[in-house]
């Protein structure tokens, strides 16, 4: 009777002593995690910087807040921004930050006060956050965030948060504190071939030309190389010039482009072998050797130091799809900044030229750009904005362009926003004009030495107008200056120099190779250099070539890229509407009247509002 009530108790108890235990395992576990997050969103640190130039640091505080535990709660996990990389602009600062940001977000960027630079009352906060100026796609790794400059004894290692978080975010601090000086660092780097094109400014290699080789190295390191972490591999520079230097790709990369994505690499300037090292002092001078031995030594250690650098290899050669498509006749490439309002004149004629392909660099621009090419896109136009945030650099970003468009075009044409391909001879002839430009270079394609085309430039002014022409610049400035003025050239990227060295207007061609120049009777351009003042006077903001001199600067000012007369100011001379007026040329307007207006309305395709 006993053994029969005891095997009850069993089957009585044994299932409630099992569901007792779980649910107080359950209870433990789950008391524990909430009391991992708490731990992790204490504020158990106060928050202060530390500054140091060029390496700005901050020390580690939380990265959870109580608004994205709230949304991990919802199902909506928002990681932190992690900042990889930092460039100090003069008139702004810019983040590369290692993931796509979502539109929709409203970032801060947020700034830490100096240590020991209060002000005299000594009541500057110790964080303060301002809204970003802008956000962009960049490469395949990463997006960029523009903020303002720092305050005033504020600190350049600036991070990011979204409105609403409690805490401030210090993940992208603790993996690189560094703000680089924009004008002194590797800023960009492509694949081509088995060989890596590294642009970087701090050279200072004389413009225009080839430069040697034997004195570059570069770098490439899955780590990071400031803090001697990670493997770094080294090659000779096999070619450079200007911005540009290219070196072959590490032996164990070199087959295969995939390994060698997202690497980064920098330039280490080794010296060069041909000059002579300053010469020891004289007997007479022997007391000073030691200040000899001092620069001799320094001007080495300067020698073999890499470059900072905030590039990352990236492919831009399209992924092949299994039929193997044709390449474009005909594709043109430009750089601009806040010109978006120029572009659907520009693209819509040249495309009945024949322009099938477009490469559009955009500097910085903040005047709805993307959304006017969305919308040509949209129609068919073949647009394509790559966003390029380094100013000064219209030569590098010309051999960037080159390199990218090599792949799908024959014929690459690099010209402004503000220049126009006419053909005299056919208009006066009553000829068809439509798809004349692409079938001028075809016939060039196969040409075993014309690598290059040169058509010169006519200069416009502003044709006695005072406000912009409401049918766009070719049918609203008739007025010229009478003598050509430079040039512009379509190229075949595929037979380039190996240093991709540039003027803007024409690049060093392959051994072998010659450009043609095409009779002004036949082909030019009309540049629309000078036009009414309100929108003449941005060229005051800054000049995109590397090598060009700013105009608030007071240098050069005989140079051909300014406007004669003009000086460091942009204030309006007198009579400008008339100034820059020689000769009246109606030609292309003519050109344009009889090939675009609708013959209702008189009104012309670029002229209809954006959808």
């Amino acid at each position: 009777m006993d053994s029969e009530q005891r095997r009850k108790r069993k089957r009585i108890y044994r299932p409630y002593s099992r569901a007792q235990f779980l649910s107080v395992r359950s209870l433990i576990l789950c008391s524990s995690f909430l009391v991992f997050l708490l731990f992790l969103s204490m504020d158990r640190f106060p928050i202060r910087t530390v500054s140091f130039h060029p390496v700005l640091s901050v020390p580690s505080f939380s990265i959870l807040s109580k608004s994205s535990l709230d949304d991990s709660f919802h199902g909506k996990l928002r990681l932190p921004l992690r900042v990889e990389d930092r460039v100090l602009f003069p008139d702004h600062l810019l983040l590369l930050v290692s993931s796509k940001i979502d539109q929709a977000d409203k970032l801060d960027c947020v700034y830490y006060r100096v240590l020991n630079e209060a002000t005299e009352e000594g009541k500057d906060k110790e964080i303060v956050h301002q809204g970003v100026l802008s956000t962009d796609e960049y490469d395949g790794f990463r997006s960029i965030v523009r903020c303002p400059l720092p305050p005033r004894n504020y600190s350049a290692t600036v991070a990011l948060r979204r409105p609403g978080d409690g805490l401030y975010y210090n993940w992208s601090l603790r993996s690189n504190q560094t703000a680089h000086l924009w004008n002194r660092m590797v800023y960009e780097a492509a694949l081509d071939g088995k060989t890596a094109v590294v642009f970087v400014k701090g050279l200072n290699l004389r413009p225009h030309r080839e430069s040697n080789p034997t004195r570059f190295r570069c770098q490439f390191s899955l780590g990071n190389w400031d803090k001697d972490e990670g493997l770094v591999l080294t090659t000779e520079a096999g070619a450079a010039a200007q911005e540009v230097v290219r070196c072959p790709l590490p032996r164990s990369t070199r087959n295969n482009r995939d390994r060698a994505q997202g690497i980064r690499v920098t330039v280490v300037h080794a010296g060069d072998p041909d000059v002579e090292h300053e010469p020891m002092p004289s007997a007479v001078r022997i007391h000073n050797s030691r200040s000899y031995v001092h620069r001799r030594n320094q001007r080495r250690r300067m020698e073999n130091v890499p470059m900072p650098s905030v590039a990352k290899l990236f492919d831009s050669k399209p992924h092949q799809k299994k039929k193997k498509r044709r390449k474009y006749e005909l594709c043109v490439c430009t750089m601009l900044w806040n010109q978006a309002p120029a572009l659907r004149e520009w693209i819509m004629y040249h495309a009945w030229l024949g322009v099938e392909r477009w490469f559009i660099y955009d500097n910085n621009s903040d005047d709805g750009i993307q959304e006017v090419i969305e919308e040509l896109d949209f129609q068919d136009y073949n647009v394509s904005r790559h966003t390029w945030p380094w100013i000064k650099t219209q030569e590098a970003g010309f051999s960037h362009c080159a390199l990218r468009a090599r792949h799908e075009c024959k014929w690459v044409g690099f010209f402004d926003v503000d220049e126009f391909y006419y053909f005299p001879r056919h208009h006066r002839r009553a000829l068809v004009g439509q798809n004349v430009l692409r079938s001028l270079v075809a016939n060039y394609s196969s040409s075993r030495s014309i690598a290059e085309i040169r058509t010169a430039c006519h200069s416009f002014g502003p044709s006695g107008l005072s406000s912009p022409p409401s049918q766009g610049v070719t049918v609203g400035y008739t007025c010229r200056l009478q003598s050509p003025e430079r040039h512009k050239s379509i190229v075949r990227p595929d037979l380039l120099h190996d240093t991709l060295l540039n003027v803007v207007h024409h690049f060093r061609l392959r051994k072998g190779f010659r450009y043609l120049n095409v009779r002004e009777s036949s082909i030019i351009v009309n540049h629309y250099k000078y036009q009414v003042w309100d929108t003449f006077r941005a060229k005051f903001f800054r000049r995109v070539a590397t090598y060009v001199v700013d105009w608030q600067e007071n240098q050069n000012q005989g140079s051909k890229d300014r406007a004669p007369g003009l000086g460091t100011e942009a204030i309006e001379p007198p009579n400008w509407r008339l100034q820059f007026c020689e000769v009246w040329d109606t030609g292309l307007r003519d050109y344009v009247l009889a090939n675009f207006a609708d013959p209702a309305t008189g009104t012309l395709p670029w002229e209809k509002a954006l959808l």
